[in-house]
């Protein structure tokens, strides 16, 4: 028999999330100030409670499904007693507020830090953000890792709600000397065969833009630079083509260090800010200034 979620033991939930953050029983043990027998005792007995394998015993520890939805339950809790602590005045309540949020590459590289800069300093706020892709962000926020994500899913993740940000334009860039010894030709045509950088081995995002143009994917001959400035830093030493930020390549557009493949073939991804569903003011204020941010930045 299981037991209703309002009724699991606090200590036990909050154990769960130790093991998860520290990456072992015994180091959640030195965490909490508890022996890790202690901490096995309480992981047990949640499990029994929830009648779920809660943790995957590996190293480091790794929540189960059902393991994310209770450390994404904790790390809430957790939020809103500090936020009642600071309304209330109480001892500790001084302390940093820390807001988690994932954020893709080109976003981080081109936008995202200076919403940060409109956020008031007198909240006394932290940031802590996890660089992903924004096909991946949700599932950092599924996992309970952030609080918040920018991320292009418009689907809302369980106990989170959803704001569209506005999209990001990606223009098909070359260096003007790659693209005289490559792409002299109709680019249908030579395109899937020229030398490409991507970000790393999980971005299809080239392959995407030569499927559009009728052919299986691009070129075999790849290099991979996973960091936005790097990729675009890559594309325009001639390295390869590549599938740039609008904001990145204006202006070696207008230098003359990138030239345009195709202008009328843009590829705009939509962006969304997903977070946690709580009563957070550090977190409603986060979420103003980076809607605000992104109506300035993005195209609507």
């Amino acid at each position: 028999m299981t037991t209703p979620l309002a009724d699991l033991p606090l200590d036990q939930v909050r154990t769960l999330l130790a093991v998860v953050d520290e990456g072992t029983f015994d180091a959640a043990a030195a965490a909490l100030h508890v022996t890790p027998s202690a901490v096995s005792q309480r992981v047990k007995a949640l499990e029994q409670r929830t009648g779920r394998v809660l943790l995957l015993r590996t190293k480091p520890v790794r929540p189960t499904e059902s393991g994310a939805v209770l450390v994404r339950l904790a790390r809430q809790v957790a939020r809103l007693e500090r936020d009642a602590s600071a309304e209330l005045g109480l001892s500790g309540a001084g302390e940093p507020t820390r807001v988690s949020v994932a954020v893709n590459a080109d976003s981080l590289a081109t936008w995202f830090l200076g919403a940060l800069t409109r956020v008031p300093r007198e909240p006394g706020l932290r940031f802590e953000l996890r660089r992903e892709d924004e096909d991946h962000t949700a599932a950092l926020l599924r996992e309970g890792v952030v609080m918040a994500a920018v991320t292009s899913s418009p689907d809302p993740v369980p106990g989170c709600s959803v704001q569209a940000l506005g999209r990001m334009r990606y223009l098909p860039c070359a260096n003007p000397g790659f693209a005289a010894r490559h792409l002299a030709g109709p680019l249908r045509e030579v395109l899937a065969d020229a030398p490409v950088v991507v970000f790393d081995r999980r971005d299809d995002f080239q392959d995407g833009f030569v499927r559009r143009l009728g052919h299986e994917g691009a070129s075999p001959a790849r290099h991979y630079v996973p960091t936005s400035e790097g990729f675009v830093e890559a594309v325009a030493a001639g390295l390869g083509w590549g599938m740039v930020p609008e904001p990145q390549a204006e202006p070696l557009l207008r230098t003359g260090r990138l030239v345009g493949l195709a202008p009328d073939l843009a590829v705009d991804v939509p962006l969304y800010w997903q977070q946690w569903k709580l009563d957070s003011p550090a977190l409603a204020t986060v979420a103003e200034a980076v809607v605000t941010a992104a109506a300035e930045a993005l195209r609507r």
